[in-house]
């Protein structure tokens, strides 16, 4: 039950963040993406390596989605603080990522070659799925395709290992909550 939670809640706070980055609104997103990742840690056990996984996340979306807008093959609709780089929405979204990682994709813990293909394929569908929906336009598409999903294709193996290394849910309440 908790699984599905924590999946329900990435999914609503990704709509929140992609329609509200969509709809020049990209500071609801950000804050249902933000208060997510806090119950996110007030579930945790052990919460500093939870935090710790989500700024890492953070650090690592941001400088790879900011290289994808000054190469310019991605531009996003709004919420861009700095020019040249994500929107804070994006980087919101990177964080909420990482509180499934312990969580909903914990199963993917040592199978690096399948969250290596997961990656590589659900990482672009996420942002032709944000395209779709007007957050973001695929300026130079072919090469903003394939950036996303040999990105994705090294990162969620990255991330993966991070959430090995910085893991406060293992023994955390998500396990022992009553359904």
């Amino acid at each position: 039950m908790n699984i599905l939670i924590n999946f329900i809640a990435f999914q609503l706070g990704w709509f929140a963040c992609v329609l509200g980055g969509a709809y020049g609104w990209p500071w609801a997103g950000t804050g249902l993406a933000m208060a997510i990742v806090v119950l996110h840690l007030a579930r945790a056990q052990d919460p500093a390596p939870e935090l710790a996984l989500i700024a890492l996340a953070a650090l690592l979306g941001a400088a790879f989605d900011s290289l994808l807008v000054t190469l310019g093959w991605l531009s996003y609709a709004s919420g861009t603080l700095v020019q040249g780089t994500a929107p804070h929405w994006m980087v919101a979204l990177w964080m909420l990522f990482a509180t499934t990682l312990n969580v909903t994709l914990c199963w993917l813990k040592g199978r690096w070659a399948l969250a290596a293909v997961l990656g590589a394929v659900a990482g672009p569908l996420a942002y032709i799925a944000g395209h779709k929906l007007g957050a973001l336009e695929f300026v130079n598409p072919p090469n903003g395709l394939i950036a996303l999903a040999a990105g994705w294709g090294l990162l969620m193996p990255a991330l993966i290992a991070l959430s090995v290394r910085f893991d406060g849910m293992t023994t955390a309440r998500w396990a022992n909550q009553p359904t």
